[in-house]
């Protein structure tokens, strides 16, 4: 217990530092972040950006993209954010989303993995969307030495749909006590020493509530498009593909919404960080101006904080 009181108080103070420093300048100019391929603006101003593309599976959709900043010789990558790009979990949207935040971050200091996978509409769904995640994630151990990555920090910021699936990713060392054995046999996994854990997770108005996401019929069935069918159908599915069933979590997820957002409500939000506060877990929920989309433009205060909060992540 006096472990737990002792991660808590230090979670809040970097949190609360980290918010504070982003949200508290909402009127200062906006940071320029990455301007181009191979060249760096903002924090790591002049410095190269490199990218480099690889496959973590045969499918086209199988792949991420990892953005590096230039380091001095024999000095390590401190972590890896993981950038996981929402859709509401459909084919039309892809990694393009997440392309101008993971150059961010790598003008910025940190590495990023931008993560592509298989959504509803081009092989995705279930199980497959949630099967590419997870080896998705688990590529980055097969970069590591490649890159110079230190994976002892990996932090997953995930943006609505990508927020749900950070947040679920986070949990997966539980997923096998969940009590739903047929689904969890069609997800399988790296159970070895090999799998990548995520040691924390910044959701950007992310779906972190799916029972609750369906009965409001959010974006016209998207829950029921991803999962195959109604939760009435397949509720053992739908149970294991919730975040909030694995709560609490061993590792702190920061929800961050903005105020303004009116395609993925506040209650998303709001209804995990109570359950996971009751649950004694390391968990904030953070209000930023801005809309849906706002969250994921570099030109923001309410990305900005996003960015200071991952950072803050990866000390």
């Amino acid at each position: 217990m006096a472990d737990l009181r002792r991660r808590t108080f230090v979670f809040r103070t970097l949190v609360g530092a980290a918010a504070a420093a982003a949200v508290g300048t909402l009127g200062a100019a906006c940071s320029p972040g990455a301007e181009r391929d191979g060249t760096a603006g903002g924090g790591a101003k002049g410095d190269a950006v490199k990218r480099h593309k690889y496959q973590y599976g045969e499918d086209a959709s199988q792949w991420g993209e990892l953005f590096l900043p230039e380091l001095p010789a024999g000095a390590e990558h401190r972590g890896v954010v993981v950038v996981i790009h929402g859709g509401y979990w459909r084919s039309q949207y892809g990694a393009e989303l997440g392309e101008p935040i993971a150059k961010d971050l790598a003008a910025h200091g940190m590495a990023a993995w931008n993560l592509e996978y298989r959504r509803a509409g081009n092989g995705g769904g279930w199980p497959n969307t949630f099967i590419d995640v997870l080896a998705g994630i688990d590529k980055l151990g097969d970069l590591a030495a490649k890159h110079a990555l230190n994976l002892g920090p990996v932090v997953a910021l995930g943006h609505s749909a990508g927020g749900h699936l950070a947040a679920w990713a986070a949990g997966r060392g539980k997923l096998a006590q969940l009590g739903m054995p047929d689904a969890d046999r069609q997800v399988p996994r790296t159970s070895d020493a090999s799998a990548v854990h995520l040691t924390g997770v910044v959701s950007q108005s992310g779906l972190l509530n799916l029972a609750e996401a369906e009965k409001l019929n959010l974006s016209n069935g998207a829950v029921s498009n991803l999962l195959g069918g109604s939760s009435s159908k397949y509720p053992h599915r739908y149970k294991y593909a919730d975040p909030m069933t694995a709560l609490p979590l061993a590792v702190p997820v920061i929800a961050v919404h903005g105020s303004e957002d009116t395609t993925v409500p506040l209650g998303q939000s709001e209804s995990y960080v109570n359950a996971g506060t009751t649950a004694n877990m390391e968990t904030r929920l953070i209000r930023v101006p801005g809309n849906h989309y706002a969250l994921i433009d570099p030109k923001t205060p309410g990305y900005r904080a996003c960015r200071e909060l991952v950072r803050s992540l990866l000390r």
